[in-house]
């Protein structure tokens, strides 16, 4: 009953998600209120504000938010972050971009919700609380599966989490003309030196001496 619940939760998000996307799309992010959009979505404006709190996390909000911890540990390999960050990256450039606007099935990808991060002030700030966030339920899995001390734990997934957003955004400033993917995959680069193996040290002959 629980997972029926929770699955109807999702969907529920999803498509009003999708309506205020419309509205944003047709009239601009400050026309719309939130009441307009719990009407496109046939919900009540209560309902929105349970689910996003604000206008800006309606838009930011992404199935990372609602993930238990359980279901986090079970795409977040600690030994190989940068790995399954990218492996999630890809699952959600699933539909084509279109750069060059909102229209026809192009207008589902993700440049449909990610240019308002970068064209908005408002929903940047609440992005960034977003990714904060996101940071803060990553560390601990660091910190105990990876051999990283807390501190150093908090430093790697802050690198992460806000390492991506920095590689969200030079693709948002290309215009869309490449999966997020690779500049994700550029710009993360450094930090899988963090995971990566220690070298193996040469056997001693214990003759030697």
């Amino acid at each position: 009953m629980g997972g029926l619940r929770e699955q109807w939760r999702r969907n529920a998000m999803h498509t009003i998600q999708e309506r205020a996307l419309d509205l944003f799309d047709e009239r601009g992010f400050d026309a719309v209120t939130i009441e307009e959009i719990a009407a496109a979505a046939e919900v009540s404006p209560s309902s929105v504000y349970r689910y996003f709190g604000t206008k800006e996390g309606l838009v930011v909000a992404d199935e990372f938010d609602i993930m238990s911890a359980d279901e986090i540990a079970g795409i977040l390999d600690p030994t190989d972050p940068v790995d399954s960050l990218l492996q999630a990256i890809r699952r959600y450039e699933t539909l084509p971009y279109d750069p060059a606007g909102s229209g026809g099935s192009h207008g589902r990808g993700p440049w449909r919700r990610v240019r308002y991060f970068f064209t908005e002030p408002s929903v940047r700030m609440a992005a960034c609380a977003a990714v904060d966030r996101a940071a803060q339920r990553v560390t601990p899995l660091l910190a105990t599966e990876s051999g990283l001390t807390p501190s150093q734990a908090r430093v790697a997934a802050n690198a992460l989490a806000f390492g991506y957003f920095a590689a969200l955004e030079s693709w948002f400033e290309d215009g869309g003309i490449r999966p997020i993917a690779e500049y994700a995959e550029e710009g993360l680069r450094p930090l899988r030196r963090i995971w990566a193996p220690a070298p193996r040290q040469a056997p001693t002959d214990a003759r030697a001496g």
